[in-house]
């Protein structure tokens, strides 16, 4: 198999059957040399069983030993991807596939983080609740204008990653998606470039949101607020990081 420009990154807990038409659309959207990952956190996992039907050298599911959860997921698939390039998308079909590859080259021009934005004009949100939309909506917008963190959608998980930037700055988040949030908020406070495209999301069709709001929100709280402050190293970002993280989840 050719050697992968981008490695597709999918976290999943009991999608089942659900997750078909969302691999086939990834694999059928996607036209660069690409590697998928679905990521799981156990085998008995039901989404296992309907990855490993596919005969598809470029789709593999791995089972997370990080920890549970969709952020360490996540990070598990990022440390395990074989490319440059890294793209989260969701299991739910909520994120729009075709994007993939626009994703990974602005990655390869240069942004160390490139965010499909929902918020920014020719973007759009379709369905999903509302105060949890009006609430990422509020945090993207205020976060750009405030901070100039290069995107109006800095909570949307449907991202591009340098995946030497994300070894290098680590991943501190361990509770659920807010992972988008944090290296974009790195990114911001090492001075390295962030870009967006705009994306139209839809609420998915099947199966029951894993969305956890009131128990995720802190953790997006914390980085809003890591994005401020003076221009920093990696060491000292990475060394403050794992201070704040230490604090919060003692």
């Amino acid at each position: 198999m050719t050697a992968p420009r981008v490695s597709v990154v999918i976290p999943a807990y009991e999608e089942g059957a659900q997750i078909t038409p969302v691999i086939a659309r990834i694999l059928e959207a996607v036209t660069l040399p690409c590697e998928v990952l679905v990521v799981v956190d156990s085998p008995e996992d039901s989404t296992v069983p309907v990855v490993e039907e596919w005969d598809e050298p470029a789709l593999r599911v791995l089972v997370n030993d990080y920890g549970r959860g969709p952020a360490n997921a996540i990070r598990y698939g990022i440390d395990h991807a074989a490319s440059p390039v890294a793209v989260v998308t969701m299991a739910d079909g909520s994120d729009d596939p075709r994007q993939i590859d626009e994703l990974t080259r602005l990655v390869e021009r240069g942004v160390v983080v490139a965010a499909a934005s929902r918020y920014m004009p020719g973007g759009q949100q379709v369905g999903g609740p509302l105060l949890k939309g009006a609430l990422s909506r509020t945090a993207g917008r205020s976060l750009q204008l405030l901070t100039r963190v290069g995107t109006r959608d800095a909570t949307n998980s449907f991202k591009a990653y340098a995946t030497d930037f994300v070894r290098s700055v680590g991943i501190d988040s361990r509770a659920g998606f807010e992972i988008g949030i944090e290296l974009t908020a790195k990114a911001k406070r090492l001075g390295l470039p962030v870009a967006e495209i705009p994306t139209i999301w839809l609420d998915r069709e099947a199966g029951v949101s894993n969305f956890k709001l009131a128990a995720w929100m802190p953790q997006y709280l914390r980085w809003y607020r890591f994005a401020f402050g003076r221009r920093l190293d990696v060491e000292t970002l990475r060394a403050l990081s794992a201070s704040t993280a230490a604090k919060e989840n003692p």
